[in-house]
């Protein structure tokens, strides 16, 4: 793995954080801010469920293949 998509993980995961557990909530201590991070963590650990693809890797490519197609500029 790249280290820029471990980047990106850990950004989408911050996000995740601030959107559910931290948005507009006033936090008075570091225990508290810390509580509130752990009781999203435990949340989410009780209702995980495996990531199920919905698509073939084959599928996906085609995809990826013609995005790259529609953004390219035209070669000369």
């Amino acid at each position: 793995m790249r280290s820029s998509s471990k980047t990106d993980l850990v950004e989408v995961w911050s996000g995740i954080i601030e959107r559910q557990a931290l948005r507009r909530g006033v936090l008075v201590s570091v225990r508290e801010l810390t509580g509130k991070i752990r009781a999203l963590i435990n949340g989410w650990n009780k209702r995980k469920h495996p990531f199920i693809w919905t698509k073939t890797p084959e599928e996906i490519l085609a995809k990826i293949d013609r995005q790259r197609k529609m953004t390219s500029p035209p070669s000369r």
